[in-house]
């Protein structure tokens, strides 16, 4: 049985290599072993050799290949052994990538997400240092300690970034250099002993003034920032310090806090039209005014629809707008859209019941045709309008953590809407407090092609899994 050696540098172009030869010459997934960064360690049953020559004429789909180049970088040693045995399966069955329910790709996701994750990781949490080398360029050096094989593939992202500047990013897997505008390779090494200089105390200051003390959530922080960084980063030693005086801190700002604008504050708020509800509001009385305002009809508009759930989620789940069977029930997330969602929620472990489930414009638009109501999208007046009512519903519940589904909410949330599909997936800011981004159900339902419906409702599950993590 051959063993096929990859080399530990440009893994992914020999392992991919390797595996066309291997297909091209039929050897099924059980008659070969792989070792990696050990050309001369044979298996117990097998042979070290040389793989054989790269196949013509095989076509995989682009999506695997993609998938390919981040899994070899991963820390599982079985990493190359999966691959090509999902590729032996896939030669058969083309459609297989689109497969969400198969155990091997869910695996093989899972592992390309978490070298995703350590790369980011790494281009986050690497503080480079001084080292104050005479010449004509700055000379830095950095210590990190990757989870994964990460140190080849995102080294040309500090290349970008740093061009300017010859440097080392020292790991115990490998060390990479970047002289004279060329990134090489070295063998991983100890940490070295590196120099502190005025960019740690510059570190320590923006990250102290950034730190709001009111908004504290040391489990978010840390699943952002992993513990196991800290030592690494000079920021990382004021943490405990911060999180310790946290509540004195607040309290002190609050008493700090003016309690009478200035003379021209006032002058300029006397001024302005009076708030529309002067007094805090109680879920009641938010009913009360949306039952009120119902009874105006106004064509083509339903009636407010206001969101249901605890008072005190942890989750506020936020959507677009109500549709026609939402305006009949008088219901947030009741029609078409909402079943979906309520299906793959159940999928992914989250509970809707625990969350406050409501929508970013809270009136079904529509235009009548016959006896139906063919529902119209908001205009940016009336998400603006709306988000009246959406701040109140968030004051009141005060959730840990949004979940934003579609362009709507992400605008009323957020301030805007472009480039939903690159924010999809990620956690941002906002003056609303944490908001996890995705798309609306009602999305894939208007999906005409079955296997891109396929792929996008497994990424859709993805991001509720994920948001059901943080929310636990």
């Amino acid at each position: 049985m051959p063993t096929i050696a990859l080399p530990r540098l440009h893994t992914d172009t020999a392992w991919r290599d390797a595996a066309r030869g291997l297909l091209a010459a039929g050897v099924p997934p059980e008659d070969v072993l792989w070792a990696w960064d050990a050309p001369d360690q044979a298996d117990l049953f097998g042979t070290t050799s040389a793989p054989p020559p790269a196949g013509t004429g095989i076509t995989v789909p682009k999506s695997f290949l993609d998938l390919a180049r981040r899994v070899v970088w991963h820390a599982d040693p079985e990493r190359f052994a999966r691959l090509y045995a999902f590729l032996w399966r896939l030669r058969e069955s083309p459609r297989l990538m689109a497969d969400a329910a198969d155990a091997d790709l869910a695996h093989l996701n899972r592992m390309a997400k978490a070298v995703n994750r350590c790369a980011h990781k790494m281009t986050a949490f690497v503080r480079f240092r001084d080292l104050e080398a005479e010449g004509p360029r700055r000379h830095f050096a950095a210590w990190f300690e990757p989870t994964h094989h990460t140190v080849e593939p995102t080294a040309p992202f500090f290349a970008r970034r740093f061009g300017d500047m010859d440097w080392i990013i020292a790991t115990p897997d490998i060390t990479a250099r970047f002289e004279n505008g060329a990134i090489s390779f070295h063998p991983g090494q100890p940490r070295p002993d590196l120099p502190e200089d005025a960019a740690e105390e510059l570190w320590g200051t923006y990250f102290r003034n950034i730190f709001n003390p009111a908004r504290v959530k040391v489990r978010m922080m840390q699943s952002e920032m992993p513990k196991k960084y800290w030592k690494n980063l000079p920021e990382a030693r004021h943490i405990p310090d911060m999180i310790a005086r946290a509540e004195t801190r607040a309290r002190e700002m609050a008493e700090a806090a003016p309690t009478l604008p200035p003379l021209r504050a006032a002058r300029i708020a006397n001024l302005r039209p009076a708030p529309r509800v002067e007094a805090p509001m109680t879920f009641e009385d938010l009913r009360k005014r949306a039952e009120a305002e119902s009874r105006e009809t106004l064509p083509g508009y339903g009636r407010i629809v206001l969101g249901e759930g605890p008072e005190d989620a942890d989750l506020m789940i936020v959507g677009e707008q109500p549709g026609d069977h939402e305006d009949r029930e008088g219901r947030p997330f009741v029609g078409p859209a909402g079943q979906l969602f309520d299906r793959i929620a159940a999928e992914a472990g989250l509970d809707r019941d625990a969350a406050y489930v409501t929508n970013a414009v809270k009136r079904f638009k529509f235009r009548q045709t016959g006896k139906r109501r063919l529902h119209q999208p908001p205009n940016a007046g009336e998400i603006q309008h709306a988000k009246w009512w959406l701040d109140l519903e968030r004051e009141l519940v005060r959730p840990k953590l949004i979940l934003s589904m579609g362009a709507t909410a992400l605008q009323s949330l957020t301030g805007k809407r472009d480039g939903l599909m690159k924010r999809r997936g990620r956690i941002e800011e906002t003056a609303a407090g944490p908001v996890f981004v995705t798309v609306h159900p009602s999305y894939l339902l208007r999906l005409p092609d079955p296997s891109r419906r396929e792929d996008e409702t497994a990424r859709f599950r993805e991001d509720l899994e994920a948001v059901a993590r943080l929310a636990a």
